[in-house]
């Protein structure tokens, strides 16, 4: 699927607040192809309002809210998926991507 992201020239990158070497990790059990980025401090994920108070068993704590952001090329954010759900979602992701392209630059 990341070969067909390149042809629509997407660049895919993943943020978490996990280590480098967490990351390393997980891309080789994986076999990953995506860049994954540290972000140990939360400052990316604060910026995009990926860091947020969650809740589980009445327990509150903060936490990653798995979301995924359509920027264009001058950086600004097109489109926004939040609490995101694996399966067919980069499918879903692909879809906008190519409508936005064919639209000339418009999300619909």
């Amino acid at each position: 699927m990341l070969d067909e992201f390149e042809k629509l020239n997407a660049v895919v990158l993943g943020v978490s607040p996990d280590s480098v070497e967490s990351h390393k990790k997980f891309i080789k059990k994986h076999g990953l192809k995506v860049s994954l980025l540290s972000d140990t401090n939360h400052l990316v994920l604060e910026k995009y309002g990926g860091w947020q108070l969650k809740k589980m068993y009445g327990i509150e704590y903060y936490g990653v809210v798995r979301s995924t952001f359509l920027i264009d090329p001058d950086g600004k954010i097109v489109y926004v998926w939040r609490k995101v759900r694996v399966k067919g979602h980069a499918e879903e992701v692909k879809n906008v991507l190519k409508n936005y392209k064919t639209n000339k630059n418009k999300v619909k």
